[in-house]
C-alpha cells in the first residue's frame, strides 16, 4: 500500500512491504523519494527515519540534476553512438530490404526501411547491442567459472530500468544490461565477475569484498569507470534509484554512491 508525507518541499511516497528493514530511495531523473518500509512500521517511525536522512536526500537530488546525461537518441545521420567504449558516426541506410546494423571501423551502418520511425530504429539498435554482450559471453564464462568454482544456469541479456546487472543465487540465473555493449569491454567483465562472485556469497559483506579483491583486484577502478561514463536519459529509465541503505539484495545498480558504503 502506497502513501506518503510531505518533507518540507519534498514530498515523499511511502510503500509497505513485508522486508525487514526500511529503504530510503532517490529516483531520477527527478529526484523523486520513496521509502519501502515493513508493515508493522508506524508512520511517525518512517516520517522520524526520513527527516534524520534530510541532508542525505538533498545531497542525491543534485547529483542528480548535476549528473551528465547522454542525449535522447534520435538515429539521424551522424549521430554519436558508443561500441564498447568507442564513439562511432551513425550513417542512416534507407532501403526496401531487410534491416541490418554493421560496425565499421569509424562507423556504425543501420540500414532500415524508408519510413521507419524513432521507436523502431531504437529496437534495432537494442537488439544488435543484446547480440553483442550474448557474443561476448561464452569466453568470460569459460574463464570465470571454474576459477570462481560456480556454474550458472542461465544468463539473460536484457534491458533494464535501474542495474547494470543482478542475480538470483537459488535459481543461479544472472541478468545483464544491454547498455553493458556500450561501455569499455572491462565494465561487463566487472559486472559479470559481480554477479557470479554472489552465487558464493549473496550480500556485500565481509567474505564477498575479500573475494572480490582477490579475483579482479581493480574492481572498485572498473566500477568507477562504469558510472563515470554518460547515462542515458529516457524518462528516468536506465538510472539507479540511489539507496540509503544495503537492502541485501544482490543487485548492482547504475550508479556508485551507493556502492561506495556498500562494497
Amino acid at each position: 500500500m502506497a502513501t506518503g508525507f510531505q518533507l518540507g518541499d519534498i514530498p515523499v511516497d511511502v510503500i509497505r512491504k513485508d522486508i525487514k528493514n526500511v529503504h530510503l530511495s532517490v529516483y531520477p531523473p527527478s529526484g523523486a523519494v520513496r521509502v519501502a518500509a515493513p508493515e508493522w512500521m508506524t508512520m511517525d517511525a518512517i516520517r522520524l527515519f526520513a527527516i534524520n536522512k534530510l541532508g542525505w536526500i538533498k545531497r542525491e537530488q543534485k547529483k542528480l540534476r548535476d549528473q551528465p546525461r547522454e542525449t535522447p537518441r534520435e538515429y539521424l545521420e551522424r549521430e554519436s553512438h558508443y561500441v564498447w567504449g568507442r564513439r562511432y558516426l551513425l550513417r542512416v541506410i534507407e532501403k526496401d530490404a531487410t534491416p541490418c546494423i554493421e560496425l565499421k571501423p569509424r562507423r556504425l551502418d543501420l540500414q532500415i526501411r524508408p519510413g521507419t520511425d524513432i521507436a523502431r530504429r531504437d529496437e534495432l539498435l537494442a537488439s544488435w547491442y543484446r547480440a553483442n554482450v550474448k557474443q561476448a559471453l561464452p569466453a568470460l564464462l569459460a574463464q570465470w567459472e571454474p576459477r570462481l568454482g560456480v556454474r550458472v544456469n542461465r544468463v539473460f541479456v536484457q534491458r533494464m530500468k535501474t542495474k547494470w546487472g543482478s542475480c538470483n543465487p537459488t535459481a543461479r540465473n544472472v541478468r545483464l544490461n544491454t547498455e553493458l555493449a556500450k561501455k569499455p569491454p572491462e565494465c561487463l567483465e566487472y559486472i559479470l565477475v559481480h554477479e557470479l562472485v554472489h552465487l558464493k556469497h549473496p550480500t556485500h559483506d565481509a567474505n564477498f569484498q575479500s573475494l572480490m579483491n582477490r579475483v579482479l583486484p581493480h574492481w572498485r577502478d572498473r566500477r568507477a569507470m562504469l558510472n563515470e561514463l554518460s547515462l542515458r536519459d529516457e524518462d528516468g529509465e536506465r538510472h539507479k534509484p540511489q539507496k540509503s541503505r544495503a537492502s541485501g539484495r544482490q543487485d548492482l545498480r547504475l550508479s556508485d554512491t551507493e556502492m561506495r558504503k556498500r562494497y
